[in-house]
């Protein structure tokens, strides 16, 4: 089995059904990743210990998924020189947009990249680009899967311009 180049981190199971799509396309593209359970509230010293030892266990990124006060990526991010990309998780009152701030908002020093409210596939995305700076065939990889959502994307407006709307929308589309 290849080592893992990629951590994905969430403070609570009930962020695995989110969290998985980074783990899906990270597999699409052949890289190897690690899942764990670890909160930065609950478990604090569990989650600091991850984050020193990532890099001499070979992870490349870590993807740190997190809800409401969200701190998880930052205390990641605080204990890693490793790329941390942070996963603002719907839930709460605010629905994922407390989070979205809590992460994208970090001081100066402990940057986090972020995506989109429950957007774990972009930061599969977005972690395999960065691996792809050092791996070549992963950037190949990833070549081929923009290839292949333009594909779709021309198969679908040709589609469109074949029936016009309605029969686009009425043909299950």
């Amino acid at each position: 089995m290849a080592k893992p180049l990629v951590g994905i981190v969430m403070g609570s199971d009930s962020d695995l059904k989110i969290m998985r799509d980074a783990a899906n396309i990270l597999a699409e593209f052949g890289i190897e990743s690690e899942v764990i359970i670890s909160s930065a509230h609950r478990v604090p010293e569990k989650t600091a210990q991850y984050a020193r030892t990532a890099e001499e266990r070979g992870l490349e990124v870590i993807i740190a998924g997190a809800g409401m006060a969200a701190h998880l990526p930052g205390v990641i991010a605080a204990h890693t020189p490793l790329p941390v990309i942070g996963v603002p998780i719907k839930s709460g009152a605010l629905e994922g947009v407390d989070a979205l701030y809590a992460i994208v908002q970090m001081p100066p020093g402990i940057p986090v990249a972020t995506v989109a409210v429950n957007g774990a596939k972009n930061a599969g995305i977005l972690a395999a680009q960065i691996i792809a700076a050092k791996y070549p065939e992963i950037r190949e990889k990833i070549k081929e899967y923009k290839a292949k959502m333009e594909r779709e994307v021309e198969a679908k407006a040709a589609k469109l311009a074949e029936l016009g709307i309605e029969g686009y929308l009425n043909n299950g589309s």
